[in-house]
């Protein structure tokens, strides 16, 4: 599948996050994005090198909500962010962004990405080659809000 792009709207999904009462709950990405400006990121995994800078954003790591709850702790003080569990990778497959790890033992992990949405159209889209942390920066994104 191509890489999603500026123009494209975004694909709908159910992604996993553990809320403030340590429930698991399922979330539509639609829901979190329909008539709203966001910012979704994506990175290979959870406390990879490179993935400390969070803003306003819907966080998508190919990871298990176990991982993404740990992950969030990291930042506590940072109310608006969503840290969402694409476990299976089937959100990160209707982007078009999956990066094939499997020779290093990772399986199907996400591209590094940051992607401005408005009402729910890409207006932004920064996507990184193989393991790049080029144009996928908070301050990369910052640039275009």
């Amino acid at each position: 599948m191509a890489p999603i792009k500026v123009g494209d709207s975004l694909p709908e999904g159910t992604l996993a996050y553990f809320d403030e009462q340590d429930q698991l709950q399922q979330v539509s990405v639609h829901s979190l994005a329909a008539g709203k400006k966001v910012v979704l990121f994506g990175v290979p995994g959870a406390f990879t090198p490179t993935c400390s800078w969070v803003g306003y954003i819907l966080g998508i790591p190919v990871n298990d909500p176990f991982v993404m709850k740990a992950w969030s702790k990291t930042f506590p003080e940072n109310k608006h962010v969503k840290f969402l569990a694409d476990g299976s990778a089937s959100y990160t497959h209707a982007l078009g962004l999956e990066l094939d790890l499997n020779e290093k033992g990772l399986g199907t992990r996400s591209r590094r990405f940051a992607l401005l949405v408005d009402d729910l159209k890409v207006t932004v889209a920064n996507l990184e080659e193989g393991g790049n942390f080029e144009v996928s920066s908070a301050e990369e994104i910052l640039k275009a809000l």
